[in-house]
């Protein structure tokens, strides 16, 4: 049973996974996030200090929360650390175009658009914070028998 109750932050249903992104500066991540990939801001929410403590943003239909960065708690962003490990993944009607508007906010191209063997049209950025993104459109279906083939032809 899934649970649709609301959240007690007020950030929308609880259930689900949401991804939570701690960055160097949350309120110009907010900014690229609407420039790149038509992010709407839900809530801010800022400490004594002026960081962020707490944000939320629309996303693709689904909620992206984010706060600063608080080393003194050990809350980095993936440029503190050296890299991510994580790829969050958009489904988008356009992939080329919507890889070259992250781009046109700021993005680093990571791997260009290309028709992939799973059957999506794929691109890879990383977004100035460190977070790395891949956005897909899907082209062209493909059964498991074919990507099971696919994979065995690259060997190794």
């Amino acid at each position: 049973m899934t649970d649709t109750s609301e959240c007690p932050s007020g950030d929308g249903p609880a259930g689900g996974v949401t991804p939570h992104l701690c960055v160097a500066d949350a309120a110009a991540a907010i900014d690229f996030y609407a420039r790149a990939f038509g992010a709407t801001e839900v809530m801010r929410l800022p400490g004594p200090d002026g960081r962020l403590m707490h944000a939320s943003v629309l996303l693709n239909g689904a909620m992206v929360m984010l706060n600063d960065e608080y080393p003194e708690m050990g809350g980095l962003g993936p440029k503190a650390r050296g890299g991510t490990s994580v790829t969050l993944h958009l489904h988008v009607p356009d992939v080329d175009a919507a890889v070259a508007r992250a781009v046109e906010a700021g993005a680093r191209l990571v791997m260009p658009v290309e028709d992939m063997f799973w059957g999506d049209r794929y691109g890879l950025v990383e977004d100035p914070f460190g977070h790395q993104w891949s956005l897909a459109t899907p082209v062209r279906a493909v059964s498991a028998a074919d990507l099971a083939e696919a994979v065995a032809k690259m060997g190794g």
